[in-house]
């Protein structure tokens, strides 16, 4: 007999069942669920950090934001024992905070002196440089319609961001645009992680080894943040740890390749949160490019959930 009280049992007998039928989604239509639920939560940490960004150094809102992710995630730790999120590559994780760390300080430097939907477009350039790198360095096929639907939303990007490039400031645009291949680079290490760690190592080991090499940038220009501040760090370590947990969950279930047409509608989430927060008017060509690259992104979609099949990229 059921020792817990009849509410808790019934709660997790739901949840068994939601994951059962979860379970039997097809795989790249999961990855692609998991990943746009990143990309939403993803878009509400950028608001947050914003913010932080504009009120205190980049180098100390970068590392205070993954400093917070540590504190979050410092429970389930403890209850299931440090020995349970210990890597079998410790080197990797290393290599792999490393390099999201140079490209984190990139976008911290940029991300104060941007719009936000400036800022999630470039970053959909991304997506182009991970299929690039997934195609060469871990043999996933290209078919057509990815590179097809990564095209299409990269124009769209173009027609987002080509006004501001010629404008006052576009220089930190360039910044933020430089930061997406070195992430790039980071979510493929990822994915090559995924084949021997489990999710939970991964996001653990992130915070921890990000945290450590961007303290030395916190240090020079530090200043006492104030209750609200670290309530607000308190917050994006607590969203940004869910978001990555979700985003490894997309990489662990489907091809890197087949989720990241999803994510061109972080464009929607950041625009929006851009006006409601930083009265951020989108313009025009923020608009009609957003139009293209949901489209794209909806074609895709379709295309992976009926699994059909198309041919090999060359």
């Amino acid at each position: 007999m059921d020792p817990r009280p009849d509410n808790e049992a019934g709660a997790d007998n739901r949840l068994a069942r939601i994951r059962r039928r979860f379970s039997r989604v097809d795989p790249t239509l999961r990855g692609m669920l998991w990943a746009g639920a990143a990309g939403f939560l993803f878009c509400q940490l950028n608001t947050v950090m914003r913010l932080m960004a504009q009120q205190l150094d980049p180098g100390q809102a970068q590392f205070l934001r993954y400093l917070f992710g540590v504190i979050v995630i410092l429970p389930l730790v403890y209850r299931s024992g440090m020995a349970a999120y210990m890597p079998r590559n410790i080197g990797g994780q290393f290599a792999r905070g490393l390099v999201h760390t140079i490209g984190l300080s990139l976008w911290f430097i940029a991300l104060p002196r941007i719009p936000l939907a400036d800022n999630t477009a470039i970053g959909f350039t991304g997506p182009i440089f991970i299929m690039l790198g997934a195609f060469v360095f871990l043999r996933e096929p290209m078919r057509w319609d990815r590179w097809l639907a990564a095209l299409v939303g990269f124009a769209g990007v173009l027609i987002v961001v080509g006004p501001r490039l010629s404008g006052d400031g576009g220089h930190y645009h360039l910044v933020m645009l430089a930061a997406s291949p070195v992430f790039a680079a980071s979510f493929l290490i990822t994915k090559a992680l995924t084949r021997y760690e489990n999710t939970g190592t991964i996001v653990v080991w992130q915070a921890i080894t990000v945290s450590l090499f961007s303290l030395p940038m916190a240090l020079p220009h530090w200043q006492a943040p104030t209750l609200l501040q670290w309530s607000a760090f308190l917050l994006a370590g607590v969203i940004g740890s869910v978001g990555h947990y979700f985003q490894t969950r997309s990489l662990h279930v489907a091809e890197i390749s087949s989720t990241q047409s999803v994510r061109f509608l972080d464009l929607l989430w950041s625009a929006f949160m851009g006006w409601l927060v930083f009265a951020d008017v989108p313009t025009v060509s923020a608009l009609a490019g957003g139009m293209v690259i949901v489209a794209s992104t909806l074609w895709i979609a379709r295309r992976e959930a009926r699994g059909k099949p198309g041919a090999a990229g060359t």
